[in-house]
């Protein structure tokens, strides 16, 4: 169960996208024109969409709203399943409101092109020319941080788990409080690590509001949608300015089992420019027309050609052939150049690719929580695979690249830094020269196309998000990894896999004791009741505290556990909500010490009427408390 919670997690902090540079233009054939990028007919693509949608619908996908366009225009306008499946409402890709999640990162970097067209913004200087004096506090390195940087997640900031999204309007604080609330520590210096970051995006946004004097989301609504005609879309991170959205907006649900789904809450945000756009599917498709107009005519977004064309150019990546970053973009390996962002938010999943040089785009939005079925499988098969040429390059062994990695995407400060230790990326080697990638209970095999750049094969659909992974190897041994949207470290000495093993051993003897434990002590007292009130007073005393120190442990245990519980159930939640379990832990650390500290002044005094047994239970109790609060300690669970 706790494996499963872990898994779900994970996929839910995925946000969703991918890309590869393009295929030489002269293999865009006429015939490839009239087809999908993967070569489906256009003519068929309807009876595709709608065979392979079947399969998902309403059995693992409670929804979908799917647009395609083609040579600029739409030729595929469809929902599937219910916005509401207690009242039966259908899905419409007109209507019907979704959540874009982390696609709404783009109209942020749409903002920033504008104002960088306009020269109102640098894309090379250091953003805090654009803050107000020491907004940013916990930075760790004096190297400048660019506006390139928070556009290909290489500012070096650690991933904040708290404050970024809520379940009601009410607890929605301003873009700036927000920002300052949920602020992450600087972990490692601006461009050395791409690490995916919702708070850098915001803070762009935050940018844009200093610049132009307006709310990022009254911004967003003047300058982008409404230019768009996108009158069913808009930024407001509550739609308080738009009860009319409010009244056409889907349920978002989670799946809980074959064909049963559970109603869940819509998102809120103070950090909103990150992922809180609500709209139709429709009015995104014409958000994706407007980075493909046609020959000779001029983007509604932009006053030159010339700002399209920079902003669809790779940013930064690992390898020529490694899918990289398009300015905030994230490109996709098809069977032609793309780009494109996906989304995630409690209940919703969204997935938005472009593939400019066919003029075709496709727009999937589910009301679902880590739907991946139709979010990355249909996007795999409209769009297609890159096909490698044969290489002649000798390929290095697999065997070097064994070995657990932890992502680069996760927080270093307080407790929510053992989450990504339990979902760490394995990879072993395959008689095959191939290599199995293990990750939060999903596998999937790789084949090598080129020196250390890896191309899923076969396994789990859910890792489709990695398609290729790239290892910078030095001296045959791994540096990192490269995948979608994060790179994947080395675990570091402290937290070696021997290490980690140790601590799990000492996690899993401290827990079982001070679950049973308790059990015997209550049993031993209905036992022996008539025996206990013979011991002395001496002996009740140190029967006392043997049985505090051991309820502390108890109670150490508990309320971690449903501190961890609660944060699987809802990975959103402000700090606020958990903050009484980090008292807690607190309260039973002094309670520890001053048990064990009567416990010591018992002992000094050499009281003969403990027997041996009752000494060897108040030691271990003792021992096992303190290796308990040490692990505590050292996952920082008092932070």
């Amino acid at each position: 169960m706790l494996k499963k919670a872990i898994a779900i997690w994970f996929a839910a902090m995925l946000a969703i996208s991918g890309c590869l540079p393009a295929l030489p233009g002269s293999m865009a054939s006429a015939a490839s024109r009239s087809t999908t990028p993967s070569g489906i007919p256009i003519s068929g693509l309807e009876a595709f969409v709608d065979q392979y949608v079947d399969a998902y619908i309403g059995k693992s996908t409670v929804g979908a709203a799917i647009v395609v366009v083609k040579d600029h225009k739409v030729v595929l306008s469809k929902g599937y399943g219910y916005a509401d499946v207690q009242n039966k409402v259908p899905i419409s890709p007109e209507n019907t409101v979704f959540e874009w999640g982390s696609i709404s990162k783009l109209a942020v970097w749409t903002a920033v092109m504008q104002l960088a067209e306009n020269n109102q913004l640098d894309l090379q200087a250091d953003i805090r020319t654009y803050l107000p004096d020491h907004f940013l506090s916990k930075l760790k390195y004096d190297e400048p941080i660019t506006m390139l940087n928070l556009m290909n997640h290489n500012a070096g900031f650690e991933e904040y788990m708290f404050d970024m999204a809520y379940q009601s309007p009410g607890e929605v604080r301003p873009l700036e409080e927000g920002l300052q609330l949920a602020e992450p520590a600087q972990v490692r210096r601006p461009g050395e690590t791409v690490a995916y970051s919702n708070y850098g995006t915001s803070l762009a946004g935050y940018i844009v509001e200093r610049i132009t004097g307006q709310k990022f989301h009254e911004y967003v609504d003047e300058h982008i949608f409404s230019k768009l005609s996108m009158q069913q879309s808009t930024a407001h991170p509550t739609l308080e300015n738009r009860p009319d959205l409010i009244a056409v907006k889907a349920q978002g649900y989670l799946h809980a089992g074959p064909s049963s789904f559970t109603p869940a809450s819509w998102n809120y945000m103070s950090m909103y420019p990150n992922g809180g756009n609500n709209g139709t599917a429709a009015d995104m498709a014409k958000f994706a027309l407007a980075f493909m107009p046609p020959a000779g005519d001029q983007s509604p977004l932009f006053a030159q050609p010339a700002t399209i064309s920079e902003m669809l150019s790779t940013s930064y990546a690992a390898d020529a052939d490694m899918p990289g970053i398009a300015h905030g973009f994230w490109e996709y390996a098809g069977a032609h150049k793309g780009v494109g962002h996906g989304g995630n938010t409690i209940a919703f999943s969204s997935n938005l690719q472009l593939v400019p040089e066919e003029q075709f785009a496709v727009v999937i939005l589910t009301n679902q929580s880590a739907e991946s079925s139709i979010v990355h499988g249909l996007m795999k098969e409209l769009l297609g695979q890159r096909s490698y040429a044969q290489s002649v390059e000798e390929m290095p062994d697999p065997q070097e690249l064994e070995g657990s990695y932890v992502t680069a995407r996760r927080p270093y400060k307080g407790f929510m830094n053992v989450y990504a230790y339990l979902t760490l990326l394995k990879v072993v080697p395959l008689e095959s020269k191939e290599i199995r990638v293990s990750l939060a209970g999903m596998s999937a095999d790789y084949k090598q196309v080129k020196p250390y750049l890896y191309e899923k094969v076969r396994g789990d659909s859910s890792l489709d998000v990695f398609m290729q992974l790239h290892f910078k190897v030095t001296d045959h041994a791994v540096d990192n990894i490269t995948a979608y949207t994060t790179e994947y470290l080395p675990l570091p000495k402290s937290k070696s896999t021997p290490v980690l093993a140790g601590y799990a051993a000492l996690a899993a003897v401290s827990v079982l004791y001070f679950a049973v434990a308790p059990i015997v002590m209550l049993i031993q007292s209905l036992l022996f009741r008539n025996k206990n009130r013979l011991k002395s007073r001496e002996q009740a005393f140190f029967g006392h505290i043997v049985r505090g120190l051991t309820l502390v442990g108890t109670g150490l245990i508990a309320n971690n556990l449903i501190l961890a519980l609660r944060m699987l159930s809802n990975y959103e939640r402000a700090y606020s909500e958990i903050i009484v379990h980090i008292i807690m832990n607190d309260i039973f650390a002094v309670l520890a010490v001053l048990l064990a500290g009567l416990l010591f002044m018992y002992r000094y005094k050499k009281h003969p009427n403990v027997t041996l047994k009752e000494a060897a239970f108040a030691w271990l109790s003792v021992i096992l408390l303190a290796v308990l609060m040490a692990l505590l300690v050292i996952w920082q669970f008092y932070r």
